[in-house]
């Protein structure tokens, strides 16, 4: 497995969108996570290898969506709606083929992308 590289955040106004992108996924389960200042890492979506989805912040349900590209070795996750209470440093993590929760779970992990949503 080789290096993970997240792209994509910045400084938006609430409402917005943004969409994110991890390389270098090779095809594993993909999971994304965010850590807002003070918080623990918190798993926000993730892709199977199968590129079956889960979803795990019911708040934002409907608002982020993931998805593959395959071709270019790419994951992202699209952000829609976004509120102040989404701005974190948002990372991209890999596993071998099933999605999980749980951030012990994945074995490889970029360097993250700082979302930040103020007016």
């Amino acid at each position: 497995q080789g290096p993970l590289v997240e792209t994509g955040g910045g400084l938006v106004r609430p409402g917005d969108s943004l969409v994110l992108s991890c390389v270098g996924s090779r095809g594993r389960g993909t999971g994304w996570f965010r850590q807002a200042p003070g918080k623990q890492r918190e798993a926000v979506a993730c892709i199977s290898s199968s590129d079956r989805t889960s979803y795990y912040l019911d708040s934002r349900m409907g608002r982020f969506t993931v998805s593959r590209d395959g071709a270019k070795d790419t994951v992202y996750l699209q952000m829609n709606n976004l509120t102040p209470e989404d701005t974190a440093v948002y990372y991209c993590a890999t596993r071998s083929y099933l999605c999980s929760s749980t951030r012990s779970a994945y074995s490889t992990w970029g360097q993250g992308t700082q979302v930040t949503v103020t007016s």
